[in-house]
């Protein structure tokens, strides 16, 4: 059951744009400790038994390489989801600026202002910058890179990460990118 959930929200990423080819991934709390995360190079939008990662010591080999991130987010916050997409027009918006704030009024509402972090894919300083953000919120931007959004399900971290682009787009087609930022 969780490959299909796994594979229904990755198909609502790749039919809306916000993931590209075998980026981004998704993972799930367990209830037995640890995490369910997609396997590296697994395109989202396939059925595809997850693979599990303990909440401490090695990770399997088959698990998407920003399994540190997940971690981090599922150690310091209460989260239970988390989907890491590629938007272009997050990404676009975070080369040049620290926060954003939608002028969006669906932005405005659930999402006032959408923090941008640093950190190279894989590391774990961007674990530590991504989860010190979701601590206080549902979305962050990794400047260059990508969302992570977290809920309590994959449906809720899906709806920021859509939100997150809606609201980036909003921006740049007003011409308001560089300005409101």
């Amino acid at each position: 059951m969780l490959d299909q959930e796994f594979e229904r929200i990755g198909k609502r990423l790749f039919l809306e744009g916000l993931v590209g080819a075998n980026f981004g991934n998704m993972s799930v709390r367990a209830e037995e400790g640890g995490f369910h995360i997609t396997r590296t190079g697994a395109y989202l939008d396939t059925c595809e038994m997850p693979a599990f990662v303990p909440e401490k010591g090695d990770a399997p080999r088959e698990a998407s390489s920003e399994y540190r991130v997940h971690r981090a987010v599922y150690r310091e916050t209460p989260h239970c989801a988390i989907v890491h997409a590629h938007p272009v027009h997050a990404v676009a918006a975070s080369l040049d600026a620290d926060i954003i704030r939608p002028a969006d009024s669906e932005g405005g509402m659930l999402c006032p202002a959408i923090p941008v972090v640093t950190g190279s894919p894989g590391t774990n300083e961007i674990a530590e910058n991504v989860a010190g953000a979701l601590q206080a919120g549902h979305i962050v931007i990794v400047r260059g890179h990508g969302t992570f959004a977290a809920g309590r399900t994959l449906d809720e971290a899906y709806i920021y990460t859509s939100i997150a682009e809606y609201a980036c787009r909003i921006l740049f087609l007003s011409g308001r990118l560089r300005g409101v930022l």
